[in-house]
Formats: C-alpha cells, structure tokens, sequence
C-alpha cells in the first residue's frame, strides 16, 4: 500500500493541514500505517501535483500560513480505484520487541522484561487514546446506533481494530511476564 492511499483515507475526514493529517495519522491510522511528517509533506506535493489533492492558504497573523489539503474528483476517484483492487500479501510485522524475546535466552533477560514493560505502558495509554476517540466518535450513541447512523462507518471499524491489537498486545505482554518471572524463579531455584 503506498501513502497516499493512507493520505487519501485521512483526507476523507475533510480539508486538513499536513500538521493536522499528521495528527490525525497519530490518532487513527496508526495502528496500521506510520508516516513522518516528512513523508506526508512529500507525499501531499507529489499527490497535489498530479490533482488528487487541492490546497488553499490561510492566512494566520502570528503564525506562518498554513495550507489546507482536500481531495478532488480525481482524489475520490482514486480512493474507489483503491478500494476495488486486490490485496496484496497480508502485512508483515517488523517489531523489534520481537527480535528481542527471541533473542532471550542468549542475552539480557531482565532489559527485555524491561521493554515487554515499556511496551505494555505504551499500549495502555494508546488504548486510553482509542476509548477517548471512541467515545468521542459515539457521543451517547450506542455501537448499534452508531453503525445505522454515522456517515461514515470505516475509521470506526479501523479504530475497533486498533483496540483490539492494543488489548492482545497487553494479553501477550502480561502472559510473557509471568513466563520470564517463572523462569527467573525457576533458574535461581538451580543455582
């Protein structure tokens, strides 16, 4: 999947600046695509270049001026050419929290219980993060209400998602402590 399809995603929300897509990257199509803000600047010349995308100025008085992207005909377009196509393969995770359990054995137990620990807090407070959106998102609604009303359904679904990977990261997270505390019991039980 290239950025832009992520740019387009975001600019379905509306007209927005490359400061605030990439808050809004940060607030919900992070959890499954990340961008600097670097790249969404790039990406938002190459993609107003080839008339996805339209830009007007506003003018600040003490701030510099900002420029506020929305998608075209040709933007809309795109986002249903996008959607039509075939997946490609399925994603690949890269995480090197990972490479370090797997590397366990071999090195620092007590650094990666350390980091499976920081990456619970991290999933915590994201999930924080989420439920605020999401009751945000639901304003008094329920989720029934919510799916029969809302205009747009999509960054709901995505957000539900992003729920789910920080719940199963905080599962995952609380059964390897258990493990690595076990297995420190167990190895000064041996010596």
């Amino acid at each position: 999947m290239a950025l832009r399809n992520a740019v387009m995603a975001a600019l379905l929300e509306g007209e927005a600046s490359g400061y605030d897509l990439a808050k809004a990257f940060d607030a919900t199509v992070a959890n499954f695509w990340m961008s600097t803000p670097q790249q969404l600047y790039r990406e938002l010349e190459r993609m107003e270049a080839e008339g996805l995308v339209t830009a007007r100025v506003v003018e600040q008085e003490r701030r510099p001026n900002k420029r506020l992207f929305r998608l075209t005909e040709a933007g809309r377009k795109a986002v249903h050419a996008y959607t039509a196509e075939p997946l490609g393969k399925p994603a690949v995770i890269r995480d090197e929290l990972m490479v370090k359990v797997q590397c366990l054995d071999a090195g620092d137990m007590e650094a990666v219980r350390t980091a499976i620990a920081e990456r619970m807090e991290w999933s915590t407070a994201k999930l924080a993060r989420y439920e605020r959106l999401r009751q945000r998102l639901l304003d008094g609604r329920s989720e029934e209400a919510y799916f029969a009303e809302a205009e747009r359904i999509g960054p709901y679904l995505n957000l539900l998602r992003g729920m789910s990977f920080e719940r199963e990261n905080l599962q995952w997270g609380d059964m390897a402590l258990r493990r690595l505390d076990q297995r420190t019991a167990a190895l000064r039980a041996d010596s």
